[in-house]
């Protein structure tokens, strides 16, 4: 008997939804509310587990192609002096290792062979007796599917219609700032603390760098200047590089989804709209690839679909509290005066790293 899964939002969580879903066999459709596809211009850190789920996607191999391996992290004082080092290589050495690169890399390796339904908005959705659900669209169009997939981002109009939360600021940092420039003397993923501050920059491709700014100073974009005026030089260059680029560095809020159920029936939410984090541990894009998997071999594995919501989210649910339990915890962390942060940073820094990362190495699917 042929059934349809209705995958809403073509995002990093939907598009590995959709190749998830095609690895089975499983008939599905993609629809987005956005008229055009994306082309976003940011940059992403992707861990090794996230690179592991891209090859299980059989989207990997032009990510790494494209990206650049994180071989090292430096974590400085907001005057550059070292607090820590860790060898990221080393630690993810038997597995798919970490990259860093362009969000759009991710995105096109990701839609290669899925087809996406572009200014298709999902109005609301009704389970119906027998099993399947009815899907009414914003344009007065409707659709009978027998699994929904939503994954539509933090401000999920699918969570809004099940279940209404809404999404709380991240315990480290309200805010950020976030673009991509000149490589401004950095070889390595480096990260400056101090002053209610973080500046942290990961080269992203040859020449190029990811910046990823929070402050607690204020919103406007003179502020990101004030702030990192007395961090070491490759800070202050790469804010002057991206503020005197054409298009000004995009500042948006960094928001977090905490709820007690991902699914209904046989509606799933999967990623940023179950369980968005704040991006500490940089596990976004990798809890979303790992969730799509997961569930996708649940369908193909379980005759009655009405199941897999709860068999997906026992599975899952574990290995997302220990990201958002981690995130946490260096997060109050990182909020402390530097005059207290600063002299554990060498000893709790890298007990964290391998205290948060060491689990995620494997991804158990039971």
């Amino acid at each position: 008997m042929s059934r349809t899964v209705l995958v809403v939002g073509a995002g990093i969580a939907g598009l590995a939804a959709a190749r998830a879903l095609g690895r089975h066999g499983l008939e599905y459709r993609v629809v987005e509310r956005r008229p055009h596809p994306s082309t976003a211009g940011l940059g992403l850190n992707l861990p090794g587990n996230a690179v592991a789920a891209l090859a299980v996607l059989g989207a990997a191999d032009d990510v790494r192609a494209a990206g650049v391996p994180v071989a090292r992290r430096e974590y400085r004082t907001a005057g550059g002096r070292l607090l820590f080092d860790v060898d990221e290589a080393r630690f993810w050495s038997g597995t798919a290792g970490s990259i860093c690169v362009r969000h759009q890399v991710v995105l096109d390796a990701l839609t290669a062979g899925v087809s996406v339904d572009h200014a298709v908005a999902v109005a609301s959705l009704e389970q119906q007796a027998d099993g399947s659900v009815n899907v009414l669209f914003a344009d007065g169009s409707e659709d009978r599917v027998d699994f929904v997939v939503a994954a539509d981002g933090v401000h999920s109009t699918v969570r809004s219609a099940l279940a209404p939360a809404t999404p709380r600021p991240s315990l480290m940092t309200a805010a950020s700032w976030r673009f991509i420039t000149a490589n401004p003397g950095v070889d390595c993923w480096t990260a400056w603390t101090g002053r209610g501050c973080t500046f942290l920059l990961i080269p992203v491709a040859p020449g190029e760098v990811y910046a990823y700014a929070s402050s607690s100073q204020g919103v406007d974009i003179a502020t990101l200047a004030h702030a990192y005026a007395a961090f070491p030089e490759p800070v202050t260059r790469a804010v002057a590089q991206a503020l005197a680029a054409p298009v000004p560095p995009y500042h948006s809020p960094v928001e977090e989804v905490r709820i007690p159920t991902w699914h209904h029936g046989r509606v799933t939410l999967v990623g940023d709209a179950a369980h968005a984090t704040g991006p500490v541990w940089a596990q976004g894009a990798a809890m979303a690839m790992e969730d799509a998997i997961i569930l996708a071999d649940l369908l193909a594995e379980t005759d009655d679909w009405s199941t897999v919501g709860s068999l997906w989210e026992q599975v899952r649910r574990p290995r997302v509290e220990h990201v958002q339990r981690a995130t946490d915890q260096l997060s109050r962390l990182a909020r402390l005066p530097s005059w207290l942060s600063h002299p554990v940073a060498p000893l709790m820094g890298p007990r964290a790293y391998r205290a948060t990362y060491e689990p995620l190495r494997i991804l158990k699917k039971t």
